[in-house]
């Protein structure tokens, strides 16, 4: 069972907790986020929630607007394969550097995030996955030597696992054909082939650019001008500004991309 999550600040908290509900799409594209009802539903001054807010952005995820406010991203397609085009690049080039820098421990992290990809693709539990996707990659970056390549990597993780999590029609996989791309970029690390690891990773994202291609974004379009009267996240949300206690997260409906 996972454990309470304790965050330093309330801003960190509110962050994971919108982040949580765009990922669970209580939060729909396009939909408003008025400063003024977050804060009250969550209990918290507008401080924190507009910090969250602008970090959101920071991330790609929401849009600050003028004298409008904040609203949940609506992406275009091109906007999308623009951004799986960047971190194609970047995660190359962090690969790539990757294979002659990479530490025996970074390798032992690839290889037990590959493990509990494993159980939480069977599980349906569409939040882990991504965070495990993510971290997996991260540690790519991370052991890339390059700071600045690494926060950018994971500012593109952030955006593309979104546009993973608006299109449903994504997750109806039996099993996780990304599962076995990790594992061949692990061996192409471990053997300190540069060369093949570009390469697996290249066409690892071109792939999930090419699924993002087909599909259609009219499947964006919901309700986007109020915010769940109850949501089951913000009932449970036992907020005192620094203690999120989700404990373990209940498996998703929606099952795993076949692609990250």
């Amino acid at each position: 069972m996972k454990g309470p999550e304790i965050y330093s600040t309330s801003a960190e908290a509110v962050y994971r907790q919108l982040l949580h509900m765009i990922f669970s799409k209580q939060l729909k594209p396009g939909q408003r986020l008025p400063e003024v009802l977050l804060a009250e539903q969550l209990n918290v001054s507008r401080t924190p929630v507009r910090e969250a807010l602008r970090r959101l952005a920071n991330e790609g995820l929401v849009t600050l607007m003028p004298n409008v406010g904040a609203r949940v991203v609506t992406p275009t397609r091109q906007e999308m394969l623009d951004t799986y085009e960047v971190r194609n690049a970047l995660e190359c080039l962090a690969v790539r550097r990757a294979a002659a820098r990479i530490t025996a421990v970074q390798l032992a992290r690839l290889e037990e995030k590959i493990e509990e990809e494993v159980g939480v693709f069977a599980e349906r539990d569409l939040e882990a996955y991504i965070e495990v996707n993510n971290a997996f990659h991260r540690i790519i970056a991370e052991a890339s030597g390059n700071l600045a390549l690494a926060d950018t990597i994971e500012n593109y993780l952030a955006r593309t696992f979104v546009y993973m999590v608006f299109f449903e029609s994504f997750f109806d996989f039996d099993t996780n054909p990304s599962l076995e791309e990790h594992r061949a970029i692990l061996a192409a690390l471990r053997a300190r082939d540069a060369e093949e690891a570009v390469r697996l990773m290249d066409r690892h994202i071109l792939q999930a650019t090419e699924d993002l291609s087909r599909k259609d974004l009219e499947t964006l379009e919901g309700e986007t001008d109020r915010l769940p009267s109850k949501p089951t996240s913000w009932a449970s949300f036992s907020f005192s500004w620094w203690v999120f206690s989700a404990g373990r997260r209940a498996p998703s409906s929606v099952s795993p991309s076949r692609r990250d």
